[in-house]
C-alpha cells in the first residue's frame, strides 16, 4: 500500500497514514472501510500507541526515579480490553468507583496494584474493596477515615491507605477540572490544619496503616510549575508530620493530569519534560529535608489514551448560511463527545476519505442533538465536505466515551481496537433494545 504522512496526522495515533486513495489509515486499517463495516459514530483505539505511552511513562520517570509506579487513571476510559493491556504492560490502576473496580476484577487485574480514589466512597464500595483486597485506599475525608477503620475492624483486618491532601495550588486549567485548590471538594486541606488532624487520626486508627500522602491538582495541567510547588508543600508537610507524630512517608502520589496537545498549535510539556521536572524537584527536596526515599506514584490517564483514540462520524445535512456560517452535521455529537460543549474543548478534524484534497472550506462540525451547544469543532478549514463523507476527530481516547450518555435516546457508539491491519470490536454498539432493557411498566 502506497502511503504518506501529512502534517495533519501529527495528532492522530502513531500508526496513522494516508493511502493512495487519499483515505486515512490507522493501524493498517482504512477508516473509511471501518466506518462501512462497523457503522458510525465509531470510536477506534490504536493498540501500539496505547502500549507506547505506557512504556514512555515507565521509561521517562523510571530513569530519573527508579522506584516509580505508574497507575493508569481509569476515569479517562476503561473497559475490559484496555484493562488487559494495562495489566500486560505492568501498570497499576487508579479507580474511583465500584464499577471501575469491578472492571479490574473481571480481568484478574492484580488488585494489590489498584488504588481506590474518590470523595464519597459508599460503604458498599469500601466493602467491595476490602473483600477483593484492594492494595491502597486513598482516603479523602474524615467521614471515610472513620468508616473505613470500622469496616476493616469488622473484618479483623488492617487496610493500607494514603491520605489525599489539598495543597492549595492552582493548576491553571478549567474550573470544572481543578481539584487541588483550597475550596475543592477533594481532600484534606493543608492550610486549615485539617490535613495534620487527618494524619494524627490515621496513625491512631487501629485498623488502618498510613503509608503515604497523595495530591491531584486537576486535568489537563499545561504547566510544570504547579507540580513543583505542590510537591514542595506536601513534602515539607510530611517532614513536619514526621517530627510531630513519627510519620514515615513510604509512598508519595502526585496524581496525574498531564496535558496533551489537542490542536496542531498546542504547546504542552512532553512526558519527558514532566518526568524530569517532577523527579528533579523530588530528589532535591528529599536531600534538603532529610527524608527517606518514598515510592513515587504517578497517575496518568489522558496522557496514555487520548492520542490512541479517534472518533469517526458520517456527514449528513449541510447548512450553509451565506457569509455567516456553514454547518456540517454529523451522526453523533455531545451524546458521545461532550467535551467541547462542557469545557469549550478544541479539536482538529480531517475528512477521512479526502485526506489529500487541497481545497479548503471553513465549516463548523455540529452534532445531531437538540441543543445549539452541540458542536464538535468550531470554524475549521476542511476539504470540501459532502453528505456521506467520513469525518475523523483525533485525540478522543480520553473522557469522550466514559462521559457518553443516551441524551435524545441516542445509542452509545461501538469501539474497535486496531493493530497491524486487523480490527476487532472491544465494545458493540448499543441497540434500541439495550436502551429500553432496564425500563419497567
Amino acid at each position: 500500500m502506497n502511503t504518506s504522512k501529512a502534517p495533519e496526522l501529527a495528532l492522530f495515533p502513531l500508526a496513522a497514514e494516508v493511502n493512495k486513495q487519499g483515505h486515512l489509515v490507522i493501524g493498517g486499517c482504512d477508516v473509511v472501510d471501518l466506518a462501512k463495516e462497523f457503522g458510525t459514530p465509531l470510536y477506534l483505539f490504536e493498540e501500539s500507541t496505547l502500549r507506547h505511552k505506557c512504556r514512555e511513562f515507565k521509561e521517562e520517570f523510571g530513569k530519573h526515579y527508579p522506584d516509580t509506579l505508574i497507575i493508569y487513571a481509569s476515569k479517562a476510559f476503561l473497559n475490559k480490553a484496555l484493562a488487559l493491556i494495562f495489566k500486560e504492560e505492568d501498570l497499576g490502576l487508579d479507580v474511583v468507583s465500584g464499577g471501575e473496580l469491578s472492571i479490574a476484577h473481571s480481568v484478574d487485574f492484580p488488585l494489590e496494584k489498584v488504588y481506590f480514589h474518590g470523595n464519597n466512597k459508599t460503604p458498599e464500595e469500601l466493602n467491595l474493596a476490602l473483600d477483593w483486597g484492594v492494595g491502597r485506599i486513598v482516603v479523602d475525608n474524615f467521614y471515610e477515615l472513620e468508616l473505613l477503620n470500622k469496616l476493616a475492624g469488622d473484618r479483623g483486618t488492617s487496610q493500607d491507605i494514603l491520605l489525599r491532601l489539598t495543597p492549595g495550588v492552582d493548576p491553571h486549567t478549567h474550573q470544572y477540572t481543578t481539584t487541588g485548590t483550597l475550596e475543592s471538594k477533594f481532600g484534606f486541606p493543608v492550610a486549615t490544619g485539617q490535613a495534620e488532624e487527618a494524619v494524627n487520626q490515621a496513625l491512631s486508627a487501629s485498623n488502618l496503616n498510613l503509608l503515604g500522602l497523595h495530591f491531584h491538582l486537576g486535568s489537563p495541567v499545561p504547566e510544570i510549575q504547579p507540580y513543583e510547588l505542590a510537591i514542595e508543600i506536601v513534602l515539607r508537610f510530611a517532614r513536619e508530620m514526621s517530627r510531630k507524630f513519627g510519620f514515615n512517608l513510604s509512598e508519595f502520589g502526585i496524581g496525574g493530569g498531564f496535558a496533551v496537545p489537542y490542536t496542531l498549535d498546542s504547546k504542552v510539556p512532553t512526558i519527558a519534560d514532566y518526568a524530569k521536572a517532577v523527579t528533579g524537584k523530588l530528589n532535591g527536596l528529599i536531600s534538603e529535608l532529610g527524608l527517606s526515599r518514598p515510592r513515587l506514584i504517578i497517575e496518568p490517564g489522558r496522557a496514555i489514551v487520548a492520542r490512541a483514540g479517534v472518533a469517526l462520524y458520517k456527514v449528513g445535512a449541510i447548512k450553509d448560511i451565506p457569509g455567516i456560517k456553514k454547518y456540517v452535521c454529523v451522526d453523533g455529537g455531545m451524546s458521545d463527545n461532550i467535551r467541547t460543549a462542557l469545557y469549550g474543548a478544541k479539536h482538529e478534524a480531517l475528512v477521512a476519505n479526502k485526506a489529500l484534497e487541497a481545497e479548503r472550506d471553513m465549516v463548523t462540525i455540529a452534532g445531531k442533538l437538540c441543543e445549539s451547544g452541540d458542536i464538535l469543532v468550531k470554524d475549521i478549514n476542511l476539504a470540501s465536505v459532502h453528505s456521506g463523507d467520513i469525518i475523523a476527530i483525533p485525540v478522543c481516547g480520553a473522557y469522550s466515551i466514559p462521559m457518553a450518555s443516551n441524551y435524545n435516546a441516542m445509542l452509545r457508539p461501538a469501539i474497535v481496537m486496531v493493530k497491524e491491519s486487523r480490527a476487532h470490536l472491544i465494545r458493540r454498539r448499543e441497540t434500541y433494545h439495550d436502551l429500553m432493557s432496564l425500563d419497567l411498566i
